[in-house]
């Protein structure tokens, strides 16, 4: 009997049955590591050129290679290709085509590489072109908090600590805070970049190849910084997957803070911003609700990211060296971040623009809560007060404001002079929140002054 009556797997010459159905579905991976098939026609693409150039394939054989892939790549994207489970995966289903179409070159593509350093090759690019994505997405939304906070620079609101009413800022200050942390992002995908960016082409299965191959040519050809120096890491790594998924998650937990605010924001306790129709919802029974989904949907789905992220440590830390089919696992919960995360960073770049700010109920919410009551005590350290001192004194200040209902900037000069008597008429000038936010003009601060300054040194480092 000869192998082909038993397994028409390329790798079937050593069985002497074939695999069986159920096994076969379930160790496929073709029906979503298809998504790889320009990195892996990419890949081969370089491959070839490269065997061609160090004399393993003539130039007719290369020429024929990377016409055929190309020619693969179209039917693929016009929908004309037929994905065989029975191949198993990506890599497979393209070979297997390609020598359908040309031939005996098809098969000599694979000479001097194996499938752990080819997936391995593949997911780089892929990440390596979807860090450049989401670089592109986070200055997109970073550029429209900046619109914004260059908008509401002068626009007053509670700062909360404990959710409490703390001091007066600017909501343009609060937007540049969220602004801070996508900056942050930024530099944790472009750094995360920089080690994504080698290539394990040419490790073969775990120890490289007998054929002379030339790495650093296939590097320059597919845009690597360098290649892998070990051959067994090099098939095995899976250290830039978690790592991008570790920035996603962290990305993730930054949109999903802007969403808590946003929906307490919008809800009608707050009533601070409202939200366009078209991120919300309606309810199926209580005709006056307006949900805001996407923030509850962007919160939700953080949880995702967070789970992608724990599946890849778990999957990585009992395997020994070198490639092991655990790694197959690797793509799905990387795929999901990376939509996942490409999601939430479109919908809120959409979303900012499109809210309206509700100045006023900032400005009344500021009055609420005794939000100066910090620049009063500020104001009798100015007067000689000790510190501790102007504390006590500001507190029974408040006390008396909660017996009275009225915020300190309400009380009179008399009433306050009870407390404290070296407080003069100047006070008022402190007590109000738009004096309290401009008296914070530093770098940092939440001055209007010092957020446009903060707006003109973001763009000039977006730029």
């Amino acid at each position: 009997m000869s192998n082909n009556d038993t397994t028409s797997q390329v790798w079937g010459g050593r069985f002497t049955e074939p695999t069986d159905a159920f096994v076969q579905a379930f160790t496929a991976s073709v029906g979503f590591d298809q998504r790889l098939y320009r990195y892996d026609i990419m890949g081969s693409i370089a491959h070839a050129q490269m065997l061609a150039k160090v004399g393993v394939l003539t130039d007719a054989e290369y020429q024929d290679i990377a016409a055929g892939l190309r020619a693969l790549e179209r039917e693929i994207e016009s929908g004309d290709f037929t994905w065989s489970v029975a191949l198993e995966d990506v890599h497979m289903n393209i070979e297997a085509r390609l020598t359908e179409r040309i031939g005996i070159a098809g098969k000599k593509l694979h000479t001097g590489r194996s499938r752990n350093d080819q997936v391995a090759t593949d997911m780089r690019l892929y990440v390596r072109e979807e860090i450049d994505a989401v670089i592109g997405q986070l200055r997109a939304l970073r550029n429209a908090l900046l619109d914004l906070a260059e908008q509401e620079a002068d626009t007053v609101m509670p700062g909360f600590t404990h959710l409490q009413v703390a001091q007066p800022v600017t909501f343009g200050h609060h937007l540049l805070a969220w602004h801070e942390m996508l900056v942050r992002d930024t530099a944790r995908f472009s750094d995360c970049r920089k080690r994504v960016n080698i290539m394990p082409l040419g490790a073969a299965a775990l120890a490289g190849t007998t054929y002379p191959i030339d790495r650093h040519y296939t590097a320059q050809l597919l845009g690597f910084d360098g290649v892998a120096e070990n051959s067994l890491d090099a098939v095995s790594d899976r250290d830039f997957i978690i790592e991008f998924c570790a920035a996603a998650a962290t990305t993730q937990m930054h949109l999903s803070r802007f969403s808590e605010e946003l929906i307490l924001w919008a809800s009608q306790q707050f009533q601070f911003v409202d939200i366009g129709d078209r991120f919300c919802t309606g309810s199926s029974i209580m005709p006056q609700k307006k949900n805001p989904d996407v923030p509850e949907l962007v919160r939700g789905k953080t949880g995702r990211a967070f789970g992608n992220l724990i599946a890849l440590l778990t999957l990585m830390k009992g395997q020994p060296l070198a490639y092991n089919k655990d790694n197959q696992e690797d793509k799905e919960p990387l795929f999901d971040s990376v939509d996942t995360l490409r999601g939430c960073l479109r919908v809120f770049t959409d979303m900012v623009p499109a809210l309206r700010v509700n100045r006023e109920r900032m400005l009344q919410a500021t009055l609420q809560g005794f939000s100066t009551a910090t620049d009063l005590a500020d104001y009798l350290v100015r007067k000689g007060a000790a510190f501790r001192d102007a504390h006590e004194i500001v507190g029974k200040a408040v006390r008396y404001g909660v017996e009275q209902g009225r915020d300190l900037s309400a009380l009179t000069l008399e009433e306050l002079q009870r407390v404290g008597a070296m407080i003069t008429q100047d006070v008022f000038d402190v007590l109000t929140p738009q004096g309290s936010v401009a008296a914070r003009n530093h770098i940092g601060g939440t001055a209007p002054q010092q957020v446009r300054a903060a707006i003109v040194r973001a763009r000039k480092l977006a730029g």
